[in-house]
């Protein structure tokens, strides 16, 4: 048994989680998760007066403080405890203190009985186990090297090809042998035949190449290295191709792990890339804010302008230049007939400041057209996606004229058509989870069917799984998006076993030991977004009309609120107007506590000012709620709401003339996936202060260039906030100390240069051990496609007809 419960059981403490227990019962059956555990907890210590180290320190604290989650039902206590990151272990404590482990299974059954939908004389619920599938690939033993996925990968197989040198300079001939671009061979042509005779023309070539001047065009020696069996590819200075020849000169003679992943991350083998992102409203002027429109939107762009420009270089440095190669992005998204006065009806779209990146629009089929021809939420898009793959597929082999080589989805529905997509057309390719809903809707999986009129659940979560095990590899932005952090379970972990009573139960949903797990944070787009201090780059006029915007203008249609005292520090939130962002807990924060509405104004920008003009139900009641908050606490003349979509250039100085008034940026959701906004008031120069639920937990150090606060805890939120503002009435200096320590981390960490060089660097990794370790996946496909035909697709056809009576 658990060491921590039988520590409990062995000494004097037994009798007080007999009485805790007791305690908790008293007000029946209940499900509670970690925040109410220790909340309980930390009463039952007040009211039986233990001595302060009893929380923290007894064996029981320890035990409680391991504890996710507790199930009381009328007879038993089921403790859900997590004794080490993604590990999770489930136990029965009966009246008496008897302590049973329980498995999976029986912890599912519970959870079903729990919400009165365990019916086991009709039968057994669908079990979805994908473990199996699993156990024929490497796996990571310690957790601290999850997310390193690739590292691990390139070691472990690595060590298996090199044991067989025959095999490994079989599989590296092979793989060279592959690649051409429009028509073009690359790299090595038939004048080598064989792994053996590629061994000796490196060597040949290799001399040819040392005795030429480190700057010689690469097109003037073309044709000699052609006549030794080389193409274009390997560089384009005399320099690069001695270079990239003597790491493969090494990696045929003694190689290593090192030296194949400095190899593969030369070699051109990516010059067309999708980047899959279906549902809100994607374009590039007018559309943040929009419902559905957010962080997802500029990440993409930004990292399609960023992979561009890397393709180039790259492109440049393998001396392809002189095969007029040029490199193409797509970004693939819905074309929306009724456009609302954005640009999302045009088909094709070319990203600004780049020279072949596109934004390809491809419309849903016309089902219903009252309802296709317009925005459809991302809790609604299901019924639409397959068939969009299947003209996505069309569209993109017209644009490439072939296939493309790299696909990424973003968010569940993007995931999902990336994997039709590359099941279709045989392509690498990768997810990146923005967020999973799952996390951020507590016991959503549990009361899915109460919640599945509105959020439809069951479709998304599905989904998720068919994603998540296809992707030959995965991108999350930190660490604890995919296992969480020592008191909090990551999103991903999430997965690994849940129930949807009465449809299946998920035993074993994802492996988050699997090597496909890489963290690769996004960057920041540092033309829009750049330090307030950096005054050359600024435009006056733009700075004078934000200024009159955020502070003084009086135009209703814009903005609510008038202020009494402009000058007075401004406390600064943007984002869209959801449940999760929070932006009401913010104003309710804001309006319990006096000292800080006498020290600041509170300044949102935020959707829409009426309901009337918006679409989305989650963004009406929190319209309602704010207006309702400023009422209840009588915030007017210290709230100014904007209700506007900034463009671009505006969304990067409005933070800029926050800064300028020696503002603060809060950003209070209460489950952040990453936090792009957070990049964005850092680097401009911001102090600021990120939710602790999320991504912001890794970019931001607490109280050494930001502060994490807990958005559920109003006071203290305030509290933290005011300590600050209280040391920089004291002393000036220490704002700008933040708000320094701020931008240095973001330009040392998160940048779209070192974003993109990782990404391809994967891309090419993964491809080739795909290739030479001839993974055997199709069995896990096969499981996967069921998946999708038997539930994914019945569940969505039933989401059409409903909305074909529309």
């Amino acid at each position: 048994m658990l060491n921590l419960i039988q520590n409990v059981l062995n000494c004097e403490e037994r009798n007080d989680l007999r009485q805790f227990a007791s305690q908790l019962k008293q007000s029946g059956p209940r499900y509670l998760l970690r925040n109410d555990i220790l909340s309980d907890f930390s009463k039952y210590c007040a009211d039986q007066q233990k001595p302060d180290y009893y929380y923290h320190s007894s064996n029981l604290g320890r035990l409680i403080y391991y504890t996710q989650e507790i199930i009381l039902d009328q007879e038993s206590l089921y403790l859900i405890i997590r004794p080490k990151i993604a590990e999770q272990e489930a136990f029965q404590v009966l009246e008496d203190l008897t302590v049973e482990p329980i498995t999976v299974q029986q912890l599912l059954d519970v959870r079903d009985r729990f919400v009165n939908h365990y019916r086991p004389n009709e039968g057994d619920v669908l079990e979805l186990d994908f473990k199996p599938f699993y156990d024929y690939s490497p796996i990571i033993r310690d957790s601290k090297n999850i997310g390193k996925g690739v590292q691990f990968l390139n070691r472990f197989l690595s060590s298996k090809l090199f044991q067989d040198p025959r095999q490994w300079q079989e599989s590296l001939f092979n793989f060279l042998s592959l690649h051409e671009v429009q028509g073009t061979q690359l790299l090595i042509n038939g004048r080598i035949k064989s792994q053996q005779q590629l061994s000796d023309q490196v060597k040949l070539a290799l001399g040819f190449v040392s005795d030429r001047a480190d700057n010689e065009p690469y097109e003037t020696f073309r044709f000699n290295l052609q006549d030794m069996g080389f193409e274009a590819g390997w560089g384009n200075t005399a320099s690069r191709v001695r270079e990239t020849l003597e790491i493969l000169d090494e990696l045929i003679d003694s190689p290593d792990h090192q030296g194949l992943e400095k190899f593969l991350s030369r070699i051109p083998m990516i010059f067309r890339i999708v980047l899959v992102s279906i549902h809100g409203w994607f374009g590039q002027e007018g559309v943040l804010g929009r419902p559905d429109t957010g962080g997802q939107v500029v990440y993409v762009l930004d990292q399609a302008r960023s992979l561009e420009k890397q393709l180039q270089e790259d492109i440049k440095l393998a001396g392809l230049e002189l095969l007029n190669v040029k490199p193409k992005v797509i970004i693939l998204s819905r074309l929306i007939p009724n456009n609302d006065g954005t640009r999302c009806n045009e088909r094709l779209e070319k990203v600004h400041g780049t020279d072949n990146a596109w934004i390809l629009r491809v419309p849903f089929r016309e089902f219903n057209p009252n309802y296709t021809h317009n925005w459809i939420s991302r809790f609604e898009i299901w019924p639409y996606l397959e068939t969009y793959a299947i003209d996505a597929e069309k569209e993109l082999r017209a644009e490439f004229q072939g296939v493309p080589d790299f696909i990424v989805g973003n968010y569940s529905d993007g995931n999902l058509v990336a994997f039709l997509l590359s099941r279709r057309m045989d392509v690498t390719q990768c997810i990146v989870a923005h967020a999973l809903e799952k996390s951020k809707y507590l016991f959503s999986n549990l009361y899915w069917q109460e919640l599945e009129n509105q959020y439809h659940f069951s479709i998304q979560f599905t989904a998720d799984l068919i994603a998540m095990n296809a992707a030959n590899f995965i991108i999350s932005s930190t660490y604890q998006e995919i296992v969480g952090k020592p008191d909090s379970v990551g999103q991903y972990e999430s997965y690994q076993n849940f129930t949807m009573p009465d449809l299946y139960h998920v035993v074993n949903g994802i492996e988050l030991f699997s090597p496909k797990f890489n963290v690769v944070p996004p960057g920041v787009n540092e033309q829009v977004y750049f330090p307030y201090t950096r005054t050359e780059d600024r435009v006056p006029r733009d700075c004078e009309r934000l200024e009159d915007l955020i502070f003084t203008l009086d135009d209703p249609s814009q903005v609510y609120g008038t202020l009494d005292d402009p000058k007075k520090r401004p406390l600064f939130s943007i984002a869209r107007l959801d449940r999760i962002k929070n932006l009401t807990g913010l104003t309710e924060c804001f309006g319990k506590s006096k000292a800080l509405q006498e020290q600041c104004n509170l300044i949102l920008v935020a959707g829409k000012l009426r309901t009337e003009e918006s679409t989305d139900n989650e963004e009406k009641d929190e319209i309602v709620k704010l207006y309702r908050l400023i009422d209840e606490y009588n915030l007017h003349g210290k709230i100014r709401w904007l209700g506007v979509r900034l463009p671009k250039r505006d969304s990067g100085e409005i933070y800029r003339v926050i800064a300028d008034h020696r503002g603060i940026f809060v950003q209070p959701a209460l489950f952040e996936a990453f936090g792009l906004t957070i990049l964005e008031a850092m680097i401009s120069g911001l102090p600021t202060f990120g939710t602790q639920f999320g991504g912001p937990l890794e970019i931001i150090q607490d109280k050494v260039n930001g502060f994490l606060i807990n958005p559920t805890n109003l006071e203290e939120t305030a509290d933290k906030i005011l300590d600050f503002l209280s040391k920089c009435e004291q002393n000036p200096d220490d704002w700008l100390e933040i708000s320094n320590r701020g931008m240095e981390r973001v330009y040392s960490t998160y940048t779209w240069k070192i974003h993109t060089s990782r990404l391809l660097s994967l891309a090419r990794i993964y491809g080739f051990w795909n290739y030479t370790s001839k993974e055997k996946r199709e069995d896990l496909l096969r499981y996967i496609e069921a998946l999708f035909y038997l539930i994914y697709k019945p569940r969505a056809q039933q989401l059409l007809e409903e909305h074909l009576k529309r």
